[in-house]
């Protein structure tokens, strides 16, 4: 399988707005989530291996974390024409499957996606109760057949500085994962990466 690495946006940045629906129609906005001590936005799919790969532990993470203050809000911006086991409708039976805890919502534009510059399926971002960026990248070091635990060992990590109001440390890394499937002519510049599974 191709792997394509997260962009890694600029620490510090705002929080780009969305306005999306969720998996039974209703609108989600990032002003929900305005008195939130920490956000998490998680880019994922349904059917991406890597995605696949942390499900178990990314469900746990959501019920735990959101006990905790946090909000967390996972978006799906992967077109579905090409590849359908990513639907709404595959989305609320994901949802419910996976054990998700938090909001599912579609970018079916993909410019939430590109405002994020996302680059892969997970891609992480973390914000602070300013909603400015304090990590982006890997839920941990494990993929798919590494051998290696899934803890969410960094992700969490970022979580907990936040809450304890300490820095999150600078040294990040990239998350890795399948590509987001953008639709034909709709790749952003930012995207260099190689067709993936």
């Amino acid at each position: 399988m191709v792997k394509t690495a997260s962009t890694m946006l600029e620490l510090g940045t705002s929080a780009p707005g969305f306005t999306l629906p969720d998996t039974t129609g209703a609108s989600v906005s990032l002003s929900d989530y305005g008195d939130a001590p920490a956000l998490v936005v998680a880019f994922i799919c349904n059917h991406c291996p890597f995605v696949v790969h942390i499900r178990e532990a990314l469900a746990e993470f959501g019920r735990e974390y959101q006990e905790r203050g946090v909000a967390i809000v996972a978006i799906n911006s992967n077109d579905v024409a090409s590849h359908p086991d990513d639907s709404p409708e595959k989305m609320a039976e994901e949802l419910a499957s996976a054990g998700y805890t938090f909001t599912y919502l579609y970018d079916e534009s993909q410019s939430v996606a590109q405002a994020y510059r996302a680059a892969c399926t997970p891609d992480f971002f973390v914000f602070d109760g300013d909603q400015r960026l304090v990590y982006r990248g890997q839920f941990d070091e494990s993929r798919p057949e590494s051998g290696i635990p899934v803890t969410g060992a960094d992700l969490r990590s970022a979580c907990d500085a936040v809450l304890s109001g300490q820095a999150v440390v600078e040294e990040q890394r990239p998350s890795l994962g399948c590509n987001i499937k953008w639709r034909e002519g709709n790749s952003p510049a930012y995207f260099t990466g190689e067709p993936a599974v």
